[in-house]
């Protein structure tokens, strides 16, 4: 296909994803399913046809988002869905040859690592523009207050504690829940694209991820910030709740890795998956087995015949 012709598809491409951006304006509770999966076509367009589409389908859609929402929404789509989708891409794509001539695609776990530093770098960016952890905090409270009044008793003990409790949490929550959007968008495309035939590489083995040492030795340093207290604290529980994404996919490696050991592995996995997605906290289980995998290499013995 020429250039003309990826940068058509691109475009389009770009244009499908502001379009499922854009349906938030339509006020409906299903329209957020939509804005969840926006990344959806821009991945598609990089993982069949290269970062040019990618990169083409970004520009699209930045400018959709420019003349139907305004530079406000056309920044916040360039941010915090296009850019990533360009910067990935171009790193999944990436390859070079082997020691026997075979290609070797970009790993798993560095593509995790990029994933993880997008997200911290989203809420250190968060953090320098709204005063810093103080500064967020204060805010969060102040956002908070109107709904904890709604739905507790004002004579009710403990509304302070809940208000800080919460105005602590939720960046990190927000950062994380950016990260599984992104990744599950890439799933996704990838997905499709190879049951199709057009994907520009394969599929990831997810048993083959493994995270990169400094991911392991920013968690002990978010750890030992928990004792510390202020805004020291505050940055800390953030980044813990970040970390929770890639040693979540870790852990998911292990499991994949145990299940090669059985006869029929498939139904094990689908298993897992319908428990975690009706209930959610086998992935909290998983995220402890991937940080165990990290430190102390569990996988390799299982991978052991």
């Amino acid at each position: 296909m020429g250039r003309p012709g990826i940068a058509g598809i691109g475009a389009l491409l770009g244009a499908l994803g502001a379009g499922l951006y854009l349906t938030v304006l339509t006020g409906s509770p299903g329209a957020m399913i939509l804005v969840y999966l926006a990344q959806l076509p821009l991945f598609a367009a990089g993982l069949w046809l290269g970062v040019g589409a990618a990169a083409m389908a970004a520009l699209t859609a930045s400018a959709v988002l420019l003349a139907a929402g305004g530079v406000i929404a056309a920044a916040l789509f360039a941010g915090l869905y296009a850019a990533p989708v360009v910067l990935l891409v171009r790193q999944a794509l990436l390859a070079r040859n082997g020691p026997e001539g075979a290609l070797e695609w970009y790993p798993p776990g560095l593509l995790t690592a990029w994933l993880t530093g997008l997200g911290l770098a989203a809420f250190a960016a968060a953090l320098v523009a709204l005063g810093g952890p103080h500064g967020v905090e204060a805010l969060l409270r102040q956002s908070l207050t109107p709904v904890i009044d709604a739905v507790v008793d004002e004579s009710a003990a403990g509304r302070s504690a809940l208000a800080d409790g919460l105005a602590r949490i939720i960046p990190g929550i927000v950062a994380a829940s950016w990260m599984v959007m992104t990744a599950s968008a890439a799933l996704l495309a990838q997905g499709l694209l190879a049951r199709f035939g057009m994907s520009w590489r394969p599929t990831p083995d997810l048993a083959r991820l493994t995270l990169p040492i400094w991911i392991p030795l920013l968690f002990g340093i978010a750890a030992a910030a928990m004792v510390v207290g202020g805004a020291v604290q505050f940055v800390g529980i953030s980044v813990l709740i970040v970390l929770a994404i890639p040693f979540c996919l870790a852990g998911l490696a292990v499991l994949h890795t145990l299940a090669r050991r059985l006869r029929r592995p498939q139904i094990a996995l689908v298993t897992f998956y319908v428990l975690a997605g009706l209930f959610g906290w086998p992935l909290l289980v998983v995220a402890v087995l991937g940080l165990i995998d990290a430190l102390f290499g569990l996988r390799r013995r299982f991978a052991q015949p």
